[in-house]
């Protein structure tokens, strides 16, 4: 059994309607021998310090989070992706500490299989920026402005990515437009969405 590490400690002591749910995932997650830390406020628990899975809550659900849950063999059809958008990420979700408690046996091997997917050194197959829509109105940017253009083909294609993501997502042509010149600074700056 893995050891629990104090720095997650606040994260199940704190008053949550998934507290009792928290700690049972905890004891399953730790009978697995990963190591447990703490990631974006929440348990993450890693594999030679590579994030496998992590613990965490919503307002309906709280859930166990498999960060390449797309390589699981999902025989039980239990993994959940969050949205469309997801590409490695899935989740286990429960309602009840019941429901933990009756997959239990499932949960571990979900994570068995979790750690040789680590072990085997696997990787999910990302989407291609040039795979990701395209907003028109963003192109009309670039076509206009030449500095913008060179400074957004000189981000990373994960920042490429995260922009053309959230340009995309408004279904108004006036909110793509606001938020896009919104982001322009920050794209003449070299800074990713979330700098």
């Amino acid at each position: 059994m893995s050891i629990k590490n104090p720095k997650t400690d606040f994260f199940f002591n704190k008053d949550s309607k998934w507290k009792a749910e928290y700690e049972k995932l905890r004891t399953i997650v730790l009978e697995t021998q990963l190591a447990e830390d703490l990631k974006w406020g929440c348990p993450c628990y890693t594999y030679k310090d590579t994030n496998v899975v992590l613990i965490h809550g919503f307002k309906e659900y709280c859930a166990l989070l498999f960060m390449k849950g797309a390589l699981i063999n999902d025989t039980n059809g239990i993994l959940i992706q969050q949205t469309e958008n997801v590409q490695s990420a899935r989740q286990i979700r429960f309602t009840n500490l019941g429901e933990i408690v009756e997959l239990e046996p499932v949960i571990k091997s979900y994570i068995f299989e979790a750690i040789g997917v680590e072990k085997a050194g696997l990787k999910v197959e990302l989407k291609k920026t040039e795979e990701y829509k395209f907003p028109e109105e963003f192109q009309s940017k670039l076509d206009e402005n030449h500095d913008l253009k060179r400074a957004f083909e000189a981000l990373t294609p994960g920042r490429q990515r995260g922009y053309l993501f959230s340009f995309s997502q408004p279904k108004q042509a006036k909110t793509r437009i606001a938020r896009i010149e919104k982001y322009i600074p920050q794209i003449l700056d070299g800074k990713g969405i979330d700098d």
